[in-house]
């Protein structure tokens, strides 16, 4: 961890054609999937990102063997011998606790700690645990480091989620993907990373079905294999150049996106003024008219509005005339960004999971710190629009996310730096 910046100089139109690259939120819990197979795997379109190297680092220690070629992962998990993940590794990225199901499906053990990431408020894993202990692993917590052991033979069960969560759907997958019974999960995940994380199962080899609905079925298969799989693209990095191109008043094509997984967040560009023209493969934004507040945005689980683009719309909505409210209801920490803002000169009351932003003031470039993954891509975005020079540090958690932010944006008309 360094004290990188990145030197925006405000005031330039984005506008241009860029490429979307592969969905952070569907790599990591694919690279965590290839320890199911004693075999090799190539993850294509895999972003070159600070947390895949972070799940490569995890995986090399299992002893698996990881490279990287252009722009796929090859994972060889045919040696296998780790269990245990090192607490210096899972404090690097909050999705590390997909190793979990991960592993206790390959070797039936595991040990290791609480995850790191982003401090975006409590994001408990007692919903990973239960579900867990259904399909009958023993859990046992002691001074923050888990022991887990999951039976030779998963035989199956009927998994009840208190709330859509990803991750606990990702774990339970996971773990019941090898085994001789049929596991049910209600109140599934719906989101299209987990549709991913399917596909590649499958390719594998597993049998799942109702990915992307409220019930997802995985019948339990005797082993997995190798395969090649395709990441889809990133719907929050997509959602990002597109508040660039609209805080700037420009135009943009975005190519090897899916229109069909960004219905709530494109229906909110429009709402704030933006025209917006989804193709199959690419999505086309031209925000020539001035942004327009919105009366209340509410995030959600999918498909909702996704609290990942939460802070990029707040940036945004900072250059809309008139006041608009966002209502978060995932995350209790998810307005990090607001202080931020203000000291470019935003006007926005941050109250529990209430803001008010009053748009339409001139922003000023200011010194601001970045204080997770998106609320840092929020700032990029506000120093974008800012009069002067605006500098963003902490540009570590941005890395995270987006594969050399400042060389994207600088291709499309703008002045960004890192030094």
């Amino acid at each position: 961890m360094t004290n990188t910046k990145l030197y925006i100089e405000g005031g330039r139109k984005i506008s241009g054609e860029i490429r979307v690259h592969g969905a952070k939120n569907s790599a990591l819990p694919i690279l965590a999937a290839t320890l199911l197979n004693p075999s090799v795997s190539v993850i294509e379109n895999c972003p070159a990102l600070s947390d895949v190297y972070a799940s490569c680092r995890i995986l090399s220690s299992l002893g698996c063997r990881c490279r990287r070629v252009g722009d796929a992962v090859e994972i060889d998990a045919s040696d296998l011998s780790g269990c245990e993940i090192s607490e210096q590794m899972m404090r690097q990225m909050r999705s590390s606790i997909v190793f979990l199901g991960a592993i206790l499906g390959r070797l039936r053990r595991c040990r290791l700690s609480f995850p790191g990431g982003c401090e975006l408020g409590p994001r408990p894993i007692d919903i990973h645990i239960s579900g867990l202990t259904k399909l009958g692993a023993r859990i046992i917590e002691d001074h923050g480091v888990l022991d887990c052991a999951l039976p030779e033979t998963v035989s199956g069960a009927v998994i009840n989620l208190p709330l859509p969560s990803v991750g606990a759907t990702e774990n339970i997958m996971l773990a019941a993907v090898i085994g001789s019974g049929e596991t049910v999960i209600q109140n599934a995940a719906r989101e299209p990373e987990i549709v991913d994380l399917s596909g590649y199962l499958n390719a594998c080899g597993a049998k799942i079905a109702g990915a992307g609905t409220s019930t997802v079925v995985i019948t339990g298969v005797k082993a997995l294999h190798g395969a090649k799989y395709r990441v889809m693209p990133d719907r929050i990095v997509a959602a990002t150049y597109m508040g660039a191109a609209a805080v700037t008043g420009g135009e943009l094509i975005l190519r090897d996106v899916r229109a069909q997984d960004m219905h709530s967040t494109i229906s909110v560009f429009e709402q704030a003024g933006c025209s917006v023209y989804p193709y199959n493969d690419r999505i086309f934004i031209s925000a020539k008219k001035p942004l327009n507040a919105i009366k209340t945005l509410r995030t959600a689980p999918y498909p909702g509005f996704p609290t990942d683009c939460q802070p990029i719309v707040m940036a945004l909505l900072t250059r809309a005339k008139g006041a608009s409210v966002i209502v978060e209801n995932i995350f209790e920490n998810r307005f990090r960004a607001a202080p931020e803002l203000r000291r470019l000169g935003a006007d926005i009351k941050a109250e529990g999971r209430v803001a008010v932003i009053e748009g339409g003031k001139r922003l000023s470039g200011a010194a601001v710190v970045a204080t997770d993954l998106r609320a840092g891509a929020a700032l990029v975005l506000a120093g974008l629009s800012a009069d002067g020079t605006t500098t963003v540090s902490n540009v570590h958690y941005i890395d995270r996310g987006y594969e050399q932010l400042e060389s994207a944006l600088t291709g499309l008309g703008a002045r960004v730096r890192r030094g």
